[in-house]
């Protein structure tokens, strides 16, 4: 199959899943993972219907995408990779949505930077390390409550709209059962009333949405093998 043929698989089962579960979500957006691919394979998705687009760094994401935007300016753009603070500027302005705030620090300074002018990024999930795996980011569920509190009180003085955390991301330990993972997240999110959920990739969104995703991250099952 070529990547239109298989974005229309996934949609596919996408509705399939959400139609089997009580639990899945109203809406589920797919977020097509494009890092190491080109624009050459991105933009046939694009032709196909894709607008929400994932890619793990601000650097590769800024030599690609300005020149994609300006042909198709109403694709959405997601990170979903890890964020140093010495990227948010860059990052602000690039993405539509950032998956992956984990740390006090880093949200100190998007609230810094969320004041200057060109900000483009308005959606922030915060990601949960749920099997605490120690080379992994996010931040540990044990210190979730700690990390949401600093948020409240660190942006309790901003405008409304400036600066706010919509919902939680995980990526599940390699070669586990998925769904205990996927199961806390939505507990934690209900427990906080976030109402997004980024969860499931091209191995394991089904479960995914069978608890609950609201946003699957899904690059090989689209693009094929990634590029090196």
């Amino acid at each position: 199959m070529n990547s239109a043929e298989r974005l229309q698989e996934i949609r596919q089962n996408i509705a399939k899943w959400r139609k089997k579960s009580s639990a899945s979500a109203k809406e589920v957006t797919l977020v097509a993972v494009s890092k190491t691919h080109g624009s050459e394979d991105i933009i046939p998705l694009i032709e196909a219907g894709q607008k929400v687009f994932g890619e793990n760094r601000v650097q590769e994401a800024a030599e690609k995408w300005p020149a994609i935007r300006e042909k198709y300016p109403d694709v959405e753009l997601h990170l979903i990779g890890s964020l140093q603070t010495n990227k948010v500027r860059e990052a602000l302005a690039l993405f539509d949505a950032i998956h992956t705030v984990d740390r006090e620090s880093l949200v100190d300074a998007i609230i810094k930077e969320s004041k200057r002018k060109g900000m483009r990024c308005k959606r922030f999930f915060i990601q949960v390390n749920t099997g605490e795996e120690p080379q992994k980011s996010g931040v540990l569920p044990k210190d979730f409550p700690k990390l949401m509190e600093y948020i409240k009180l660190a942006t309790c003085h901003l405008p409304l709209n400036t600066f706010s955390i919509t919902g939680l991301m995980c990526v599940p330990p390699a070669d586990v059962e998925p769904a205990p993972h996927f199961a806390l997240l939505h507990t934690m999110a209900q427990q906080y009333k976030l109402a997004h959920l980024s969860m499931g990739m091209s191995g394991d969104y089904e479960t995914a949405i069978r608890l609950g995703s609201t946003h699957v991250r899904i690059g090989t099952a689209l693009f094929g093998e990634r590029k090196l």
